[in-house]
């Protein structure tokens, strides 16, 4: 598979709205660099319209420069291991891929080798989703991760205690990664599914459900996630910015969920709410 290659110089505030921005329309892989970042996606599933579109919409404010570029074959593991560092996130989660060194004085230490998949810690809405998980109890709960990515909610639920835990999603490139991380963490028994939430259909009712994708998908599933929440259970919510707090809480509230509280990281904003 040929990829095509984009590095993109940007202005430092604007670098992870872009690594979003281009994530919704198709790349798949994204390696920071001191000027900006470089992104990659396969060349037969790249839509130059839409690409175009985002780029014309920051191409002043972020002063972009792109130079296009194709690349044969990756060695992702290489490419990441070159540019992938470490993160901490409230002084108790390292998230780490394995040829890093351990840090016990961490109380929760997480392997990602993440590959082309999204949701490394890095990006806000990861980073936002973990600092609420770390405030749930999740102590024998039961735990669903709806477009887990790499898995890294879903190991961090795993480490927080949940009895069960179940992931998906809509990505084949993920499923693999996903297996790949939860072996890493000593999670071998679970399996990542493939598909939507309404393709994969989960089965009960879920102590916690985590959803960190973007604003169109979480608005289209609101009503699913609020029959899959327990009563008194908890949905985790990110992939949107602050100003979309208000459509995404008046759509949770009109499926029994009620806002508890949010975190704002880089203007990306992850929610927590509750089924009354």
């Amino acid at each position: 598979m040929q990829y095509l290659e984009f590095k993109i110089s940007c202005a430092e505030d604007f670098r992870e709205i872009l690594i979003a921005e281009l994530s919704e329309v198709g790349f798949d892989s994204f390696l920071e660099t001191d000027t900006g970042f470089d992104a990659y996606i396969p060349e037969d599933q790249l839509d130059r319209s839409t690409y175009d579109e985002v780029i014309a919409r920051y191409a002043s404010v972020a002063d972009i420069q792109v130079v296009e570029g194709k690349m044969a074959k990756v060695n992702w593991n290489e490419e990441w291991e070159k540019h992938y560092d470490p993160i901490m996130v409230e002084n108790q989660v390292y998230v780490r891929a394995s040829f890093h060194e351990e840090k016990p004085e961490f109380p929760y230490q997480i392997l990602i080798n993440p590959k082309m998949s999204f949701g490394t810690g890095h990006h806000a809405t990861t980073y936002s989703m973990i600092a609420h998980q770390l405030e749930t109890d999740h102590q024998g709960k039961r735990v669903l991760d709806i477009g887990a990515g790499t898995g890294i909610l879903a190991i961090m639920a795993h480490l927080l205690g949940a009895s069960e835990v179940e992931a998906f999603d809509i990505d084949e490139w993920c499923v693999e990664n996903g297996d790949e991380n939860f072996s890493l963490n000593s999670m071998s028994h679970v399996k990542m599914g493939k598909g939507t939430v309404r393709e994969v259909k989960p089965q009960g009712n879920y102590d916690i459900v985590l959803a960190n994708i973007n604003k169109n998908v979480l608005l289209d599933e609101m009503e699913v996630y609020g029959t899959l929440v327990k009563p008194a259970g908890y949905l985790l919510l990110s992939g949107f910015y602050e100003h979309d707090i208000v459509d995404i809480e008046a759509s949770a509230a009109k499926h029994g969920l009620q806002l508890l509280g949010k975190k704002v990281k880089d203007n990306w904003t992850a929610l927590k709410l509750q089924k009354l």
